[in-house]
């Protein structure tokens, strides 16, 4: 595949924050020392006003200005327990504002690295197979293997898209469907494409409020993904239990690699030798969230979908 591109790193979290903190203390210095002056020169002027006749005198003159002193002090004092006060608040502040954003910056990096990471390998055989179909007889072949790599960049591209977009339920196009219908659908598709292996679906009847595309996908990759790592038999089924439609699938295949457990959804996350480009079940997630549902690994090679079922049906 190649090594992962190597993207500019940022200002660190430690560094952005530092320097945020220190604008908001200067702000908030400039604001009191401005009105700590102010405040001063009022009182000032009434105590001189108040004790204009003792100030005509060297002793009265002397003593005010001990007093014009320790108010100083008194003032400088306060300003800077405020000061104090008001930097952890704004370290604090600073920290809040910017870890959403670096969190954002670091999907905006992985995601750009992952694309070039994995576009890479469809990318480079598209090309030196048209090189090589370039001066030689056998374009029919070549043009075959140039078109199914292009289409496998093509979905992958979509599918890191997918993942890109927030989980939000209102992007989706919404209508009651039945994903036992869909789901049999989905396990017919597969089941042309894998020889060898046999498939045993019981899909029962599940209404769920959902973006029939979108579940399709879900279905999809779920039985791809189970049929890629069988090494018999493959076995589905969805159910409706109490307020949740549920999608189980297991094979018979080796099962989840213990070093993968921890991080089975995430983007690109496949055993060495594993098949695919390890998007499946990351989509799997991102559908059944953004349904309001999840997705689990539940032992061995075993999955589980669950989606709330539509308010009419669980009803």
């Amino acid at each position: 595949m190649g090594r992962r591109l190597q993207t500019r790193r940022g200002p660190s979290e430690g560094r952005v924050v530092a320097r945020l903190t220190a604008s908001y203390l200067a702000v908030f210095a400039v604001v009191i020392a401005a009105l700590s002056v102010l405040a001063f020169v009022l009182v000032d002027r009434n105590y001189r006003d108040v004790l204009d006749p003792v100030l005509a005198t060297p002793e009265g003159r002397s003593v005010f200005a001990r007093f014009e002193g320790q108010a100083i002090a008194a003032i400088l004092a306060l300003d800077g327990v405020l000061l104090i006060v008001v930097g952890l608040s704004s370290y604090a502040l600073a920290r809040a504002a910017v870890r959403p954003l670096l969190d954002a910056r670091r999907r905006e990096e992985r995601f750009a690295a992952d694309a070039a990471h994995e576009l890479r390998t469809p990318l480079s055989v598209i090309a030196s197979v048209a090189q090589a179909a370039r001066d030689g007889d056998r374009h029919d072949a070549s043009l075959a293997t140039i078109a199914r790599q292009a289409l496998e960049a093509g979905q992958l591209v979509g599918d890191l898209l997918t993942l890109a977009r927030n989980v939000d339920a209102r992007s989706l196009a919404r209508e009651p469907v039945d994903l036992g219908a869909l789901a049999n659908k989905a396990f017919g598709e597969v089941r042309a494409t894998r020889a060898g292996i046999t498939f045993d679906g019981d899909f029962g009847s599940a209404i769920v409020d959902g973006d029939e595309r979108r579940l399709l996908q879900l279905t999809r990759n779920l039985f791809e993904n189970a049929s890629r790592h069988a090494r018999t038999r493959v076995v589905a089924r969805v159910e409706a239990v109490g307020g949740d439609a549920r999608i189980v699938v297991e094979d018979d295949g080796p099962g989840v690699a213990p070093e993968l457990e921890g991080r089975l959804f995430e983007r690109f996350s496949k055993g060495m030798d594993s098949p695919g480009s390890g998007l499946g079940l990351a989509i799997c997630r991102w559908v059944a969230r953004s349904h309001g549902g999840e997705i689990a690994h539940d032992g061995g090679s075993r999955f589980i979908a669950r989606l709330p079922l539509a308010k009419f049906e669980a009803g």
